[in-house]
């Protein structure tokens, strides 16, 4: 069955998406990327320089078999931001842009005034704009009416490892949502990409949890299969939770003990 997963007018196969940054070598990297099945992947335009071709051979590895995701990591302002992006725009020739804006060095939060400003120009720019944000309904529904073509609420802080730690919001968000959500940051296992495909995210956007893994490209396939799952999983239709037991087979029929007659 298929069961693509679009982003503005980009489709894609894989649910999983994947950075390249932290990883101890190239080759580690693309093993990576090809085990975790990922065809859109996140780079980091304020940590590269477009101009050094020894910097800028990320780029030349990856444009021919990947969708690129330029982030505007590193940002502090929507000013900051929109600079990147356009810089990306021109350097990568692509509408996509993974839109953050960070609050402070210590969290690493998004700063939800400047974000919303940001996602509005941009937009309205023509960018086809995936905002990371809070785990905050309100926030996400507004980055959504100013026109963003996914939202990106974090599951816990970035690199953190600590998983989806607030899942009612989650469904609240996706309630609000008609566009795509993906879980975005946070995430440390595979357990936890299933849980947030469960939980009904479109997809799974992590890096830290595969290029710090002491085997990378195995976590990546593991992470793969479990976002198939969960999205599976979710799909299906889970049974509802009950305080008490119910027997899975009917009581109907049952043969009868000496003493119930």
């Amino acid at each position: 069955m298929s069961d693509q997963f679009q982003v503005g007018s980009y489709t894609f196969n894989s649910r999983l998406l994947l950075g390249t940054s932290g990883f101890p070598n190239y080759q580690v990297m693309l093993d990576a990327l090809k085990a975790g099945g990922a065809e859109l992947v996140t780079v980091a335009i304020r940590r590269l320089n477009l101009e050094a071709s020894g910097e800028a051979g990320i780029i030349d590895i990856l444009k021919d078999d990947f969708t690129l995701l330029p982030n505007t990591a590193g940002c502090y302002t929507a000013r900051e931001a929109v600079l990147t992006a356009n810089l990306a725009r021109e350097a990568l020739e692509t509408d996509l842009i993974k839109l953050e804006v960070i609050g402070d060095d210590e969290t690493l939060m998004p700063d939800g005034e400047e974000l919303l400003r940001a996602a509005r120009e941009l937009v309205q720019d023509g960018f086809t704009v995936m905002a990371y944000t809070n785990d905050d309904p309100i926030l996400a529904r507004k980055l959504q009416d100013a026109g963003c073509a996914a939202v990106m609420p974090l599951g816990s802080p970035i690199g953190s490892g600590m998983g989806i730690r607030n899942p009612y919001n989650f469904q609240i968000i996706r309630e609000y949502l008609e566009v795509p959500m993906l879980v975005d940051a946070g995430i440390g296992t595979a357990s936890e990409a299933a849980f947030a495909m469960e939980l009904g995210c479109d997809g799974v956007l992590l890096n830290t949890a595969v290029s710090g893994a002491e085997k990378p490209a195995l976590m990546a396939e593991a992470f793969k299969k479990a976002v198939e799952a969960g999205r599976a999983a979710h799909l299906a239709g889970r049974i509802p939770r009950r305080f008490y037991a119910k027997a899975s087979s009917p009581m109907e029929g049952r043969i009868a003990s000496p003493g119930d007659e």
